[in-house]
């Protein structure tokens, strides 16, 4: 009797979950999923090198994220974290990259989540 109940109640408890967002000014995207990033849209391709240092582990160097991205106008470009790079009057710079590398654990690409943050230059 107790499982019909709770099967019963599914569907309507599905209709009171919500999902927010952070207006935090970072535009997040995975493979494939183009974002608009200020005055630019980016669109993931692949990741290129995913050097970081593994969760729990002491590394002598922090390593480092590289991506290869389409802009908005088909141009191809190659992101590294944390570095700024020149796009449509502004910078846009890959600032977030998940989830996080673990030494027993793969990330395959459809795993990847990457944020963007713009800044125009100044006139």
């Amino acid at each position: 009797m107790r499982k019909a109940a709770v099967l019963f109640l599914l569907p309507a408890l599905a209709g009171c979950i919500s999902f927010h967002t952070v207006n935090d000014g970072i535009a997040r995207a995975r493979i494939g999923e183009t974002v608009a990033v200020g005055a630019a849209s980016v669109t993931p391709v692949r990741v290129i090198e995913d050097s970081r240092c593994p969760t729990g582990a002491q590394c002598a160097w922090a390593g480092q994220v590289r991506i290869s991205v389409t802009l908005a106008d088909g141009s191809a470009a190659e992101l590294t974290e944390g570095a700024p790079a020149a796009v449509s009057g502004g910078t846009v710079t890959l600032v977030e990259v998940y989830p996080e590398r673990r030494k027993d654990w793969a990330i395959y690409p459809d795993e990847y989540r990457f944020g963007f943050r713009w800044a125009a230059t100044g006139r």
